[in-house]
């Protein structure tokens, strides 16, 4: 089965900390293969078996938000 892509824009992130805050989380959720990040625009891609609840919780617990 091939692992699905999943993007979402992060509103919030400033610095390098920030995106490795959200790139930490995001990779603990189960399922979560391969995270990027990209700071300047905002670029989440995820690739694994993850639901949109547990991406946006995570997120969340980093301290920003999804925004689409």
């Amino acid at each position: 089965m091939t692992p699905t892509t999943h993007q979402y824009v992060v509103e919030g992130m400033t610095c390098e900390h920030c995106r490795a805050s959200v790139s930490e989380e995001v990779a603990a959720i189960d399922g979560a293969q391969d995270v990027q990040v990209d700071l300047h625009s905002g670029g989440l891609t995820i690739l694994g078996d993850v639901s949109d609840h547990a991406v946006r919780a995570a997120v969340a617990e980093a301290g920003y938000h999804v925004v689409s």
